[in-house]
């Protein structure tokens, strides 16, 4: 398994970050500063800044009905962060996140490899919403919304157009929309292109894991028949 791979298996950090530690010279494979290409042998020891990387006995995924309040973070240092609420025994991190008001469905895992599946704007992983907004909807509203609409990308400093999407009305107030992009805030900055304010955010499915009954601030082990889907 290549080092990066490795490192962000281990649940330590994501890849990318994984990465970064290695261009930083900040990862050590028996005490050696290690390079991108290298390949890890069964007894070699890894540390990544000082620290060292272990693996668990076996994956771990769960999925968690995120309340409002909590941020999906892994670091410690932020008040509130998702693995603080959770208090598993063992090392595991968010796949993704959702806003810190946004409550619904988030994955965790210690698994690292999933991460670039699920993430990755290119494999279009539908994520299904909730929404809730301050104002009675018009059909007008659902086929702009639906037809993509122009938001500021703060990371370009430009517009960007989103992708359409399928958008449901569930009530006077309600509608339902599925996503295959992640831009920061993209639901509540595409209502307020129109006027509208999000009141309520619930994320209930991602790709064919659904949210169902599971109870806000509890979460669940994925089943087995969930987990292998999650890997095609």
């Amino acid at each position: 398994m290549r080092l990066n791979q490795y490192i962000s298996s281990s649940g330590f950090c994501s890849r990318r970050q994984a990465e970064r530690y290695i261009t930083a010279e900040k990862v050590l494979v028996n005490g050696e500063i290690a390079s991108h290409v290298y390949f890890v042998k069964e007894h070699d020891h890894i540390e990544v800044d000082g620290h060292t990387i272990t693996h668990t006995a076996q994956d771990i995924y769960m999925m968690l009905n995120k309340p409002s309040g909590i941020t999906c973070t892994a670091s410690p240092a932020i008040a509130g962060n998702i693995i603080d609420f959770i208090a598993y025994p063992e090392r595991i991190f968010p796949v993704g996140r959702l806003d810190k008001e946004t409550e619904g469905l988030i994955l965790l895992t210690n698994d690292g490899s999933i991460v670039n599946e699920l993430m990755k704007e290119e494999n279009q992983q539908e994520k299904e919403y909730v929404v809730t907004v301050n104002k009675k909807i018009t059909d007008l509203f659902i086929k702009d919304i639906s037809n993509g609409v122009d938001i500021y990308n703060p990371r370009t400093k430009g517009y960007t157009t989103t992708k359409p999407c399928d958008v449901t009305q569930l009530d006077d107030f309600t509608f339902r929309i599925t996503l295959t992009q992640g831009l920061n805030r993209q639901i509540r900055r595409m209502c307020r292109r129109f006027q509208y304010t999000v009141t309520h955010l619930q994320r209930v499915r991602i790709k064919h894991i659904e949210l169902g009954s599971l109870e806000r601030g509890h979460w669940r082990y994925l089943s087995d028949e969930e987990i292998a889907k999650l890997k095609l």
